[in-house]
């Protein structure tokens, strides 16, 4: 079934493909491809494609034995979230193309919702509304924050997250029962309009984790497309079952996906800020190491970011 690099195509064809990309995620790999199945809100199934980047945790044998209608490409090494999502899109064919991580579950009538955003030409990707395990709303649709929101964000996020920075960014007081046009939506559910996703080069595999879903939906809506949020669709996500073993690798990874933003949306004189973000950078990074450390472990979800 594991094909290193390609997949055979899929037997029936499909109208939207979905692509889950698994690192150690366990069991939560099979319920996350069951729901997908399940949902044929859209005309019948997707074509599911799972990216596996190099997991020893048993995941894919116990998907080829529960979803034998799932395809798995390997793609030979960790090649992180958005290579991970730029191979598994490569072997798809359908006009809209989901990503998602595998901890996540994907509620009846997601896919009817999500696709049909798809029926204005000026959509390039769509969100659904995420829920945390008890059921709150993560706050998955945000604005591309200012300088001024960023820094504060970042200051004051860790230890005060309703400050009114990260409101702003994470645009807390929007009603998240409303669709609505934003800057970008969560990588960890973002269907894409193919064409789209194409003329603006796929996924930044550049970076490795973090931050990816930011760079592309900014960089959709500078060729001049939409990015919508949409909650008539909605999935479960338990958030950090991948990457709570190696919790401060991932701080710094973060860290390091938003040096690379910044140094791709700072442009002439703006340039010069890239030294003292990077500083600023590291030094927070040490900072939520220290507080990742000092916070005790509830096992209750977290919003990150």
């Amino acid at each position: 079934m594991t094909d290193s690099g390609a997949a055979n195509a899929p037997a029936v064809a499909a109208r939207w493909s979905a692509v889950v990309v698994n690192y150690e995620s366990g069991a939560a790999l099979c319920a996350c491809v069951e729901s997908l199945l399940a949902d044929t809100s859209a005309g019948g199934p997707p074509d599911v494609v799972v990216v596996d980047n190099g997991s020893r945790d048993g995941s894919i044998a116990r998907l080829e034995r529960r979803c034998p209608a799932a395809r798995v490409v390997d793609p030979g090494a960790n090649v992180g979230y958005a290579g991970g999502a730029n191979a598994g899109i490569a072997v798809t064919t359908t006009p809209v193309v989901a990503v998602c991580n595998p901890d996540l579950v994907v509620r009846p009538g997601t896919a009817a919702a999500l696709i049909a955003r798809f029926d204005d030409p000026g959509v390039a990707a769509a969100g659904p509304r995420i829920r945390n395990p008890d059921g709150s709303t993560y706050p998955s649709a945000r604005s591309v924050p200012s300088h001024v929101d960023a820094v504060g964000h970042g200051l004051f996020g860790l230890l005060w997250p309703a400050n009114p920075f990260s409101t702003r960014y994470r645009q807390l007081d929007a009603d998240p029962s409303v669709a609505r046009d934003v800057d970008w939506v969560s990588g960890a559910a973002i269907w894409l309009r193919r064409d789209a996703l194409d003329a603006v080069g796929g996924w930044d595999d550049g970076y490795f984790m973090y931050v990816e879903d930011v760079d592309l939906c900014w960089r959709l809506g500078r060729a001049g497309w939409r990015i919508v949020y949409e909650p008539g669709g909605e999935v479960e996500h338990a958030q950090g079952l991948s990457t709570d073993a190696v919790p401060y690798r991932m701080i710094v990874e973060h860290h390091r996906s938003l040096l690379r933003f910044a140094r791709k949306r700072w442009h002439g004189p703006k340039r010069v800020l890239v030294g003292p973000a990077a500083v600023y950078l590291a030094f927070r990074a040490v900072f939520a190491m220290c507080v990742r450390a000092a916070r005790p472990r509830s096992g209750k979800p977290r919003v990150k970011g």
